[in-house]
């Protein structure tokens, strides 16, 4: 069974200040990736990251309508960007039985990047959908070089023997 962990696509991230690189292809992959993984009987879990800008409960925290959840989709609430430090995640898929996590969403460079690098230490096999994640331009960098170079970072980074890191588009792991 895979399990599709999307990470912080919250209102207060996407529908803020901050432009987000190919944000309106970005979510219409993430919805493709939760449709496909429900129909063929997988689990989809939504991170939501709690802090000032999005204090949990909040309209700004709640995931963006435009991700529709369902009644078997999975919530865990973080405070860091690690989505395994001090959540229920781990064990959640320690019960569920999971094995292979394929991961998406914001940001590339903070929430995502340690999440995949985290759940690879913790003996996960990773997908990291090279498509389907995005960010906002930084002082020193614009957002779709950070894309670039945490996908070619995931491809070549080495992991404990019993879990790997695989970058891969939403269209090879899910058609069409």
């Amino acid at each position: 069974m895979n399990t599709l962990i999307i990470i912080d696509m919250q209102n207060a991230w996407l529908h803020g200040p901050t432009p987000r690189f190919d944000k309106t292809n970005v979510i219409a992959r993430i919805r493709h990736a939760a449709e496909y993984t429900r129909k063929h009987g997988g689990q989809v879990i939504f991170v939501r990251h709690a802090n000032d800008d999005a204090l949990a409960g909040s309209g700004g925290w709640e995931v963006i309508p435009e991700l529709p959840f369902t009644p078997g989709d999975v919530f865990v609430d973080k405070t860091a960007c690690d989505s395994f430090a001090e959540t229920g995640l781990l064990a959640h898929l320690k019960i569920t039985g999971a094995r292979n996590l394929i991961l998406c969403g914001l940001a590339t460079e903070f929430c995502v990047d340690t999440t995949i690098r985290s759940a690879a230490s913790h003996g996960f096999d990773v997908i990291a959908l090279s498509d389907a994640h995005t960010t906002g331009d930084r002082p020193h960098i614009r957002a779709d070089k950070i894309v670039e170079h945490h996908n070619w970072v995931w491809a070549n980074i080495s992991t404990p023997v019993n879990s790997r890191i695989m970058v891969r588009t939403t269209h090879e792991v899910f058609g069409d």
